[in-house]
């Protein structure tokens, strides 16, 4: 065999071999990003709706998934709707927690956002952002509260604490929050929650 061929068929094989190790890492890094989501995303329901020991998933659409927290006996305890809108550097994407009816939230938790470090970024903060939101009233329209105020018991049932210095942050979430309500609200009116729901955990 000439050495250019044999060169030839030496650099094919080194390709064809690079080829499959890289697809095969890309699969199972693959693999293992979806598998920690889920694992968040298992983890975010528990912490949102309290009483959780396991949940399933009743609803999806783009930016819009709810889950059914259940308790030991597989009776739903709660809601926790993942939703996404627009914040003031990216998406940001939330898990609320509230009680059956709707009316209640329990507790809010931030899956993913990208706001100013300092500032935005406070949205995923229990100190100066989420404790604000537990145990609110959503039987009606989520309202935000400015100025900020100290603690919780400050605002009315209502409202919801605003963080200084990043005022469109803190409305950027208000804002996901009170359209997923309205649109679960009306996903509930039309009977479109499935009734063969999808295991979580």
């Amino acid at each position: 065999m000439k050495l250019s061929t044999r060169m030839v068929v030496v650099l094919t094989s080194v390709g064809l071999l690079s080829g499959s190790f890289l697809a095969t890492v890309g699969h199972l890094t693959k693999e293992r990003i979806a598998l920690n989501k889920q694992r968040e995303t298992e983890e975010a329901i528990i912490q949102v709706v309290p009483g959780t020991v396991s949940s399933q998933k009743l609803y999806e659409e783009r930016d819009l998934s709810v889950y059914g927290g259940k308790d030991e006996e597989g009776n739903i305890v709660g809601f926790a709707i993942q939703a996404s809108g627009i914040g003031f550097q990216d998406k940001i994407t939330l898990m609320l927690g509230t009680n059956t009816s709707l009316k209640k939230i329990n507790r809010l938790a931030i899956l993913d956002q990208k706001e100013t470090p300092g500032l935005g970024a406070k949205i995923a903060d229990s100190e100066f952002f989420l404790l604000y939101w537990e145990n609110r009233d959503s039987s009606g329209t989520i309202t935000l509260h400015k100025p900020a105020v100290s603690s919780p018991e400050e605002l009315l049932p209502t409202e919801v604490n605003t963080i200084t210095g990043a005022t469109i942050s803190s409305e950027a979430v208000l804002s996901i929050v009170n359209t997923s309500l309205e649109q679960v609200r009306e996903i509930i009116k039309e009977g479109k929650l499935s009734s063969e729901a999808q295991d979580v955990n």
